[in-house]
């Protein structure tokens, strides 16, 4: 089978695309190729075609003009099957349906949610784009051939407009994070991998280090999605105990991963978040890493029924950083929800099962 999956928005690498996707659709057996706009130039990575059209100059450009080269792009391929990642490739999509093209839409996020937690909005202007958002999906989505969410509550809102459905969760490829020894020497550090951000608690988290009372360091990994976020952190004396590792490469997670006692994902209550299921979280978990979580309850459920880590308040800087001390001052205990939260993603929570469901769904299209 001809696949092209198309991205506007993202990396031709990106995890979830590339690494998880596309290759376990070439170890399948089947073509496949990336169209993108990065402006990285055309390659063949992996058994991946990878055609770039070009890199957008303002999120307008992108939107608008880039999504117009992929599609361009993309249907001189005359694939059997088109997988498009990003909201504004979806009136392409619908264009290559007219063309007689089978197309599945990736819905990674609750779209009309994440619309609700954009902190340039108004509450009014929220509401009214989230329901125009809404009621947008609700008619392109039935004219989809299939659709793919990332997490249960996402695949269940898209039972309702197609027949074709299938929930395809971000979970980790097995053994990427692990610790390359055994008994990896653990620091009096803790981590938190991802994009940095007042929504996803960084400031809180930053907080909290001014509160514990163990000799304890937080590695801040990622971009800073706000300058003014950076600013206010730094101001705080807790940013005393952090260090900013920026954005760093996935060998780099995985040291600093091996290094530290425990991961932290304390995302603020938003309407995208409290039914959301963490990628960082099972990272953290395939890592052989205690994690420390928000207390919603689809995430209590992962961690408590794992016996992999600690669920906090993340409005808290106390609570938070009473886990951590937990987690300094009881090495053993945090060790063994370490090795519990590695068993469950290699029986349960990791990519092979997912690619299983991929290519099975890949077949019924």
């Amino acid at each position: 089978m001809k696949i092209a999956h198309l991205t506007s928005a993202h990396g031709r690498f990106d995890i979830r695309i590339f690494m998880k996707e596309c290759r376990s659709l070439v170890e399948a057996g089947h073509d496949v190729s990336l169209v993108v706009a990065d402006g990285k130039g055309d390659q063949i990575s992996e058994g991946v075609h990878i055609l770039d059209t070009g890199s957008a100059g303002s999120r307008i450009d992108r939107m608008v003009h880039s999504s117009r080269r992929v599609f361009k792009r993309a249907r001189r391929l005359r694939a059997d099957v088109y997988h498009l990642h990003d909201p504004e490739l979806i009136p392409w999509g619908l264009c290559l349906r007219a063309l007689g093209a089978k197309v599945i839409f990736d819905a990674h996020e609750d779209l009309p949610k994440q619309i609700k937690s954009k902190p340039y909005l108004s509450e009014w202007q929220k509401a009214v784009v989230s329901a125009a958002v809404q009621g947008g999906e609700a008619l392109a989505f039935r004219m989809m051939s299939g659709l793919i969410g990332a997490t249960p509550s996402i695949t269940k809102k898209l039972s309702a407009y197609a027949k074709r459905v299938e929930a395809i969760n971000n979970f980790p490829l097995l053994g990427e994070l692990e610790a390359p020894e055994k008994n990896p020497k653990r620091a009096n550090e803790v981590c938190y991998v991802g994009g940095i951000s007042w929504i996803r608690g960084c400031r809180e988290l930053v907080s909290a280090m001014r509160l514990v009372t163990t000799d304890v360091v937080l590695n801040l990994v990622g971009p800073v999605q706000d300058a003014s976020l950076r600013v206010d952190m730094k101001e705080d004396a807790g940013w005393s105990r952090v260090k900013e590792a920026g954005v760093v490469d996935r060998i780099g997670v995985r040291s600093i991963m091996a290094r530290s006692r425990a991961g932290i994902v304390t995302f603020l209550p938003a309407p995208n978040h409290t039914e959301a299921q963490p990628n960082k979280m099972f990272e953290y978990m395939s890592a052989g890493l205690p994690v420390i979580a928000s207390n919603f309850p689809l995430w209590r459920e992962v961690v408590e029924g794992s016996g992999c880590g600690l669920c906090v308040d993340p409005a808290k800087p106390e609570e938070i950083a009473r886990a951590i001390d937990w987690i300094i001052m009881n090495p053993v205990e945090a060790e063994a929800m370490g090795r519990r939260g590695q068993e469950a993603t290699k029986n349960r929570y990791n990519w092979p099962n997912e690619a299983e469901k991929l290519v099975k769904f890949y077949t019924q299209i």
